[in-house]
């Protein structure tokens, strides 16, 4: 029996029907042959893992700026613990846990440096030019940016992995519509997994880094049920425990209980419906991956005191703006003087205009790179 025919097998003894198998893909936009010993899933996740733009995640900011310190999650550790989640999950209800696990992988390669305020001032400078949307400029950057191969642009992934890019969405992400890749079916399974783990990895890691940070403290949280039902589990087991352990347990429990319920509303949900494939999943009603009432009700006030103790600190305000004014002059320079670019960008101008190219350059700098630069453009003693 060939490896190929064994990888298609095994997906189709061990996955639900309506999981995405790799005989059912949609192929690339540049065929190629199957490989010998890797479904297209597992090809699609080691070419993200190899490009440029993930290695540079690990310099890009989730909360805090690179520079604060070394122990905050940067967007690199966030992909990985979202993969982790994500393909818990997909095992779990027997789904395609490569195509999770790529799609996780991959969801935030068109992320800004300086996170979300790297993000909302791009999309102002470029308002009037197609605005600026990081999933679609995930998808820009796998289809065009990275260049790797002799034989075609980009990465080439398959079609599934390029829709879940395209329509991931959480409390944080917009999801994007791309004419060719479905706009008006719902994503995947494996997709809307993603989606969710990205929530539960974000929550559970902003709240460690926020009271490691001291922009948090465990009081703030007294007030939330779920906390202090996790906290009398705790305490009951551990008389005397280390208040950093403490944290740790804490931070664990509520990702087992998030994504315990998850599992188990998403199965009831879909033995429910009874989807009989793929197809019958994107053309629900409604996207079957979620969370239970009960469960949601418990997440609201930890998401709303995210918001107003962590997001809208003064400290992480006066962050976020200082890397809006960074990006925007950058960019002015930049849009002035194209010839201060390096010549690899010079090159793409008369094919994606000056505007296009300078957001392309912006979006893919790491903080680190972006404050180097900024420092050589306006530090008259700095050298350039």
């Amino acid at each position: 029996m060939s490896a190929k025919k064994q990888i298609f097998d095994l997906e189709e003894s061990f996955l639900a029907p309506y999981a995405m198998k790799s005989v059912n893909s949609k192929g690339r936009v540049y065929p190629e042959e199957v490989h010998s010993y890797r479904s297209p899933y597992q090809r699609d996740r080691d070419r993200v893992i190899h490009s440029a733009a993930f290695r540079r995640l690990e310099y890009k900011t989730q909360v805090f700026v690179n520079h604060e310190g070394d122990y905050y999650r940067t967007r690199l550790t966030h992909t990985i613990e979202v993969a982790q989640i994500a393909r818990t999950i997909a095992y779990a209800l027997r789904l395609n846990f490569d195509l999770t696990e790529a799609i996780a992988l991959a969801h935030d390669l068109g992320h800004t440096p300086f996170g979300h305020s790297g993000e909302d001032a791009l999309n102002e400078l470029m308002s009037k030019f197609g605005g600026f949307n990081h999933n679609l400029q995930g998808l820009r950057v796998v289809d065009i940016l990275e260049e790797r191969y002799p034989d075609f642009p980009g990465l080439n992934l398959s079609w599934e992995v390029r829709e879940g890019i395209v329509k991931h969405s959480s409390a944080f992400d917009i999801a994007a519509k791309i004419k060719d890749l479905a706009p008006k079916e719902l994503p995947t399974l494996e997709t809307q997994i993603v989606d969710i783990a990205d929530e539960i990895a974000y929550d559970n890691h902003d709240i460690d880094d926020g009271i490691t940070s001291g922009l948090l403290k465990e009081s703030d949280f007294k007030t939330l049920e779920i906390w202090n039902n996790i906290c009398k589990a705790i305490s009951s087991k551990y008389a005397k425990i280390d208040p950093a352990i403490k944290k740790y347990l804490i931070i664990r429990s509520l990702i087992n209980i998030q994504v315990t319920d998850l599992i188990q509303k998403t199965q009831a949900t879909i033995d429910r419906l009874k989807p009989k494939s793929h197809q019958d999943v994107k053309s629900a009603d409604k996207k079957i991956v979620s969370f239970s009432p009960r469960l949601n009700e418990l997440r609201l006030p930890l998401r709303d005191l995210l918001i107003n103790k962590l997001y809208r600190h003064y400290r992480v305000v006066r962050m976020s703006d200082k890397a809006k004014r960074f990006i925007k002059e950058l960019f002015e320079v930049y849009i002035s003087r194209p010839q201060a670019l390096p010549s690899n960008i010079q090159k793409r101008i008369p094919k994606d205009d000056t505007r296009r190219a300078v957001c392309d350059y912006i979006a893919g700098m790491t903080d680190r790179y972006a404050l180097d630069e900024y420092k050589k453009l306006f530090d008259p003693y700095e050298k350039v």
